[in-house]
């Protein structure tokens, strides 16, 4: 049974850089698509990054391109998101989820295993 941990999240200034990061065990990381989403209080979840099994592909949400980074280090079983320049609406929780393929997809409905969130706070 796969479980998924994230970390890394907190508060920081407008402007400020946090890097979250998504442990992984059961299974075999290196086969999952994996994914960042993020929610709100009152919103449906929203897709933020992807990327596939061997990190050599990603995509992201275009309200965080060129600000966010998704990464991974399948010996470590362990994926990251590198975010920068960050924005008051970047205030969400923030969760990584398993993909039930080898690659990523924007809907929810795609992913089988979620990790329990972290808090991002940006103060303006």
């Amino acid at each position: 049974q796969a479980q998924l941990v994230e970390s890394g999240g907190g508060l920081v200034q407008a402007g400020g850089s946090l890097r979250l990061s998504c442990s992984a065990s059961g299974g075999t990381f290196s086969t999952w698509g994996m994914a960042w989403f993020r929610q709100g209080r009152g919103s449906e979840r929203e897709y933020v990054a992807g990327i596939n099994s061997s990190g050599r592909r990603t995509q992201y949400a275009d309200s965080v391109k060129g600000r966010f980074t998704i990464s991974r280090d399948n010996a470590k079983k362990t994926m990251y998101l590198q975010m920068n320049s960050l924005k008051s609406e970047d205030t969400d929780v923030y969760y990584c989820a398993r993909n039930t393929g080898d690659y990523y997809e924007e809907v929810v409905d795609g992913y089988g295993y979620w990790g329990q969130g972290t808090q991002v706070t940006v103060s303006s």
